[in-house]
C-alpha cells in the first residue's frame, strides 16, 4: 500500500506491506540513523519522534505513520546541518562512546526537556529508563543533559 508521512520535515511517499516496522521502512529510505536493536522495544535504539512523541519504531506499523509526522536524529540539525546544542552537549561531556544508542537518547530526552525544562537529575534518568547503553554508566550523559538544560532554559 502506498502511504505518506513527513520525515524529518519533509513530506515522503513510501510503498509498504501491512506487517512492516516503521523501523524497516525509515532505514530502507536511508535514515541510518535509527539503529534496529533488539527489535523488541526495550533498547530505545530505534527510537524516533512520532508526532513529536518518543516511540520505538520497531514497534509502529508502518502503515500507520500514513499522515503522521516522524523525526529521526537527523531531523534535529541546525539549519546548515551543524549538530543540535543537546548533541553537542552530549560530546562535550565524553557522554558519547560507541554511538549506537546516542540517537534514541538524544530523541528521548529532547522530547522530555521540551515538555519538562525544568528538570533534576533523577527525572533525567527516569525519562531516558527505555533507552539501554551498554557503554557508559549514564553520569556522563545525565551531566550532558543537565548542562543543555542549564543552558538553554537556565
Amino acid at each position: 500500500m502506498k502511504i505518506e508521512f513527513i520525515v524529518n520535515g519533509q513530506p515522503r511517499e513510501f510503498d509498504v506491506a501491512a506487517s512492516e516496522t516503521l523501523l524497516k521502512v525509515l532505514r530502507e529510505a536511508g535514515c541510518w540513523e535509527v539503529k534496529e536493536g533488539c527489535g523488541e522495544g526495550v533498547c530505545g535504539s530505534c527510537t524516533v519522534l512520532f508526532d513529536d512523541q518518543p516511540v520505538s519504531s520497531c514497534l509502529v506499523l508502518a502503515p500507520l505513520a500514513r499522515g503522521h509526522s516522524v523525526i529521526t536524529v537527523r531531523g534535529l540539525q541546525e539549519n546548515g546541518g551543524s549538530l543540535h546544542p543537546l548533541q553537542e552537549a552530549l560530546i562535550r561531556h565524553g557522554a558519547v562512546q560507541c554511538g549506537f544508542c546516542t540517537p534514541g537518547i538524544v530523541l528521548t530526552a529532547f522530547a522530555f526537556v521540551e515538555r519538562t525544562p525544568d528538570v533534576d537529575r533523577e527525572a533525567i534518568r527516569e525519562a531516558l529508563a527505555g533507552n539501554l547503553c551498554r557503554c557508559t554508566g549514564y553520569a556522563k550523559i545525565v551531566d550532558a543533559i543537565e548542562a543543555y538544560v542549564k543552558g538553554v532554559y537556565g
